[in-house]
Parts: C-alpha cells; structure tokens; sequence
C-alpha cells in the first residue's frame, strides 16, 4: 500500500486534461452532428421527389379545346418559385399511387379529370343558381407520412403553394375569357382565385404506426441491443477467458486465465452475439407489437430482419471494440448513434440535409437499416421500396467489419501484440518463528 490518500488523485492534470478533451470533442461532435442536419432543412433541400399528374381532360371553351391542367404543369415545371428545391416528378395517377406506396415520393400535386370543364362553367351560366353557389374545380394535394413526417410536411407546403399560384393564374385566363359578360358579383369574385386545394393522404397508414416514425424507432432499438449488447459481451468474454474481474456488487469474481489471441476472442465474442440476437429480435418483436400493439405485418420477414440486423450492428461493434480497446466504445457510440440518428431519414428526409450527412447516409447503418423496416411495415415488404437495400447493405457492413475486425487483430497477433493480463503477486503472509 503506498499510503497516499485516494482524493489526491484530484491533483493530477492527466485526469483532468484527458478526460476533459474526451467529453469535451464528444459534446461539440454531437451538438454539430444533431443540431447541424436540422437548423436549417428548407435551405439545403435539393430534389426532394414530389408527383405531378395530370389527368384534366380538357373542355371545350369559345370554339376552342382548352386543358387547363397543361398548362398548369407546364407553369410548374418552368417555375422558379422552387429553387431547385423539389424535383417534380411528372407522371400519371397509376405511377403516382405506386410511388407513393414505395416511398419514393414524398407528395403529389394531382389536376382532375374536369378541372378544365370545371374552370370554364365559372364564365358562363353553369353555376347552380337555385342555391346560389358555383362548382369550384379541385386541385388535390396528397400527402405521404410513411416516406417522413418532415419530408411530407415540406411536400405538402411546396405542393399547396404551387396550387394556389396555378389557382390564380387559372383565375387571370377565366377572368379574361369572361371579358364583359354578365356574371353576378360572387362569380367574378371566384373567377378571381377559381380552384379550392384539397389535402388528402396519398398512402394511408394503420393507426398504430406512430405517423410512419414507427419504423424509424424501431430501427433504433435494433441498432442500440447489438451496439450495447456488443459491449457487455465483450466485457464477459474477457471474464470468462480470465482477463480482467467481474466485479458483482461488493463482490469481485476471476477465473482461471485461459490464452486466446486477439482473432479468438474476437470470434467468441461474435458467436454469442450471433446466437443471443436470436433471442434479441424476438423480444423486441414481442415487446413492440405484443405489448405495446404496433401494427405490423410479415411477421416471420420482420423477425428474420430484425435478428439480423442486431446481429451485424453488434458484431461491427465488437470489430471496433477488439481493434480500438477501450477508446472502442466512443467510436461505436459516433458510428451507430452519433452519426447515425441524423443521417436515417426519419425526421429530416436525406433530400433536406447538408452535403456531408448526405454522403454519411449512403452507408450509415440506421439509415439502411430504417429504409428496410420501412418497406416490411408499411410498402407490403416490396424490394424496391427499401427491402433490397436494406439486406445488401447489412450483407456489405457485416463483410466490412469481418475483414476489418479479423484483419487487424490477426495483424496484431502475427506482430506479438497479444493480451497479456497484468499479474498480481500475492501478497506476502508473515511466517510464525
């Protein structure tokens, strides 16, 4: 025993200037990376992908075939209003519906069958005068949650702004069609702003879906069971191998040492993470829908995702455990979480983020791991919508990890850097004369 009482510790600056660095960059990194992918999502929106259908079939007006609804797309398209913004997507009800039910769209902007027909009434003695209104033609905004909460609400505001323009421009070509006729006052009041914006949901979801955060949540939880579950195997296979105490308690257990180099421990570590995400997946799986009674369906699909997707989380964790040691755990925690949580997609869509979260989400495991879930829950599990990426994704990630984890401790032990434990001498009993 030394003596020196254990407070003294206090004084000394390593443990202050080390420790502080490390919370201090873990702070700032997670304050840039949280608050720095959404300050600003309607300035660094780029091409986020909006439907434009038409499906107006014209009308005939002043001995002349008129569609309105062309050249309201037509207005749309050469529109500067969006700044590059929204990427409109010009297409037909069918494409739209199944582009909305894959995700691929965040919203739409949809010109009826008889807005054309609809419009031109209002110039003429179509109105129903008995009850004293006028049909107003309709542009329909459809929304899609299950892409983003945030992307369909961007959407949704983008599409309603370029509706009431197109409504107003509608307006000055009824207006001037309707030249000195005599309308009743509320008509040219309408002709003025003729269209009403409706506001549907384009892919309704079931009501247990969170408002399509559910998949994203999901996600989550898969990703913190392998990353943390990572670490508390690693730590038990290091006690079980004689490393290092496990500490009980008040009690403090050691086993027998047993030598294993660094590719053996690593291999261990990863089988128990393997045949423990069996029982993992099946918990969350009970606990999400069994318990708390989320809507989900392929039930065997989603559980085979799940298994998996704890299982390469947790064995990529356990790569940067045993290349990293002890520094490991903060690498993981900036892998799965740090960078991970605003790159997925779920909150801000990918559209909506700056440049560099744009390239940390075409890798970073919850993003993949999201658009797949996303696909299960709620697109009928379609490959295109997510699915496919999602198991290629893991299939690469689990790739990466196996030959980085394996690759450099095989390095570390063809180099003698083995795990050699700090042996303790006993301590010396006093012999009786």
């Amino acid at each position: 025993m030394s003596g020196i009482h254990p407070f003294r510790v206090l004084r000394a600056r390593p443990l202050w200037i080390v420790n502080g660095v490390i919370t201090g960059v873990l702070a700032l990194l997670f304050a840039v990376l949280y608050v720095g992918a959404n300050v600003d999502p309607v300035d660094h929106m780029k091409k986020l992908p909006v439907g434009l259908v038409n499906a107006d079939k014209g009308a005939a007006a002043g001995g002349e075939h008129i569609n309105l609804g062309a050249r309201i797309t037509e207005s749309i398209l050469k529109s500067p209003a969006s700044g590059g913004g929204i990427d409109w997507k010009v297409m037909d009800e069918k494409e739209a519906k199944e582009e909305l039910g894959e995700g691929k769209l965040y919203g739409a902007l949809v010109v009826p069958a008889d807005f054309s027909s609809s419009a031109t009434a209002l110039t003429g003695t179509a109105a129903t005068q008995s009850t004293g209104t006028w049909a107003r033609p309709t542009l329909t905004v459809l929304t899609n949650q299950s892409a983003g909460s945030m992307g369909s609400s961007l959407a949704r505001a983008a599409t309603t702004q370029a509706a009431e323009s197109a409504s107003l421009q509608v307006g000055e070509e009824l207006t001037a069609r309707a030249g000195q006729a005599k309308l009743p006052v509320a008509a040219r009041v309408l002709l003025a702003d003729p269209a009403a914006v409706t506001v549907l949901d384009g892919h309704p979801l079931d009501p247990h879906s969170g408002l399509g955060l559910t998949a994203f949540y999901y996600a989550l939880v898969l990703v913190v069971c392998g990353m943390l579950s990572a670490n508390v195997i690693s730590g038990q296979v290091d006690h079980a191998l004689g490393y290092t105490h496990n500490d009980m308690g008040p009690l403090r257990l050691h086993r027998p040492l047993v030598r294993a180099t660094r590719v053996q421990t690593l291999a261990i570590g990863s089988t128990v993470m393997i045949g423990l995400s069996l029982l993992m997946g099946t918990l969350v799986m009970a606990g999400a829908i069994g318990i708390m009674g989320m809507d989900a369906a392929h039930l065997p699909l989603l559980w085979l995702y799940s298994v998996c997707a704890i299982a390469v989380c947790g064995i990529g964790a356990l790569a940067l455990l045993a290349v990293f040691g002890t520094p490991g755990m903060l690498v993981v925690t900036l892998v799965f979480i740090g960078m991970a949580v605003p790159t997925a997609g779920a909150t801000t869509p990918i559209e909506a983020l700056p440049g560099f979260y744009r390239f940390l989400a075409e890798f970073e495991p919850l993003r993949q791991i999201t658009g797949g879930l996303r696909s299960i829950l709620y697109y009928d599990a379609q490959a295109d919508a997510g699915l496919t990426r999602g198991w290629v994704m893991m299939g690469a990630g689990l790739a990466v990890a196996a030959l980085f984890g394996f690759g450099v401790t095989a390095w570390y032990d063809r180099k003698g850097m083995h795990r050699i434990p700090v042996e303790t001498k006993p301590a010396k009993t006093a012999v009786p004369a």
